[in-house]
């Protein structure tokens, strides 16, 4: 019997692939019944609420894994964004404009193109996007501040479908 110690690089990197998958549609099936039940506003509440709590544990374990020390700026912001759960399963970029300022753009959602699928409006995560990044930035470091872009319900741009940018 194989057990993960012994995959290799390649079978660790596809189990990771869907384990995240798994992960993001486990959200999205909870997210979508809370929205059946109770409406896209009240799911929301409760997703807000849950995402306050896990950004802010995601962000500790990808700096204890990684080693990314606290306050370590936009550059730690920068490596521990690549390692978060969505980063193998999601088109998403990171742009530099100066040594201030780090721009996130999401250019491919899982979750969009999922709700697109079914014939779902776009899932208006603009508010659970500023608790989530908004927490995720501040663990890593306090002094980094977040503003949104643009994120559903906002019209979508070209080239994206949401975008951070993070100053310090």
């Amino acid at each position: 019997m194989r057990e993960f110690k012994d995959l290799t690089k390649e079978e660790l990197l596809g189990y990771l692939t869907d384990a995240s998958k798994n992960w993001l549609a486990h959200d999205g099936l909870w997210f979508q019944e809370v929205e059946k039940e109770y409406g896209i506003e009240k799911a929301n509440e409760f997703n807000r609420n849950a995402w306050e709590s896990f950004t802010v544990i995601e962000a500790k374990r990808i700096m204890k894994r990684f080693g990314i020390g606290p306050g370590g700026g936009l550059e730690a912001l920068d490596q521990a964004l690549r390692f978060r759960m969505y980063a193998l399963i999601n088109e998403w970029k990171i742009e530099r404009p100066n040594d201030y300022t780090l721009n996130f753009y999401m250019t491919e959602c899982r979750v969009q193109v999922a709700r697109d699928r079914k014939n779902m409006t776009p899932h208006p995560c603009k508010p659970v996007g500023i608790t989530e990044y908004g927490g995720f930035a501040k663990t890593i470091d306090p002094r980094i501040k977040v503003r949104c872009l643009a994120c559903p319900p906002d019209v979508k741009p070209e080239g994206y479908w949401c975008g951070w940018e993070f100053t310090i």
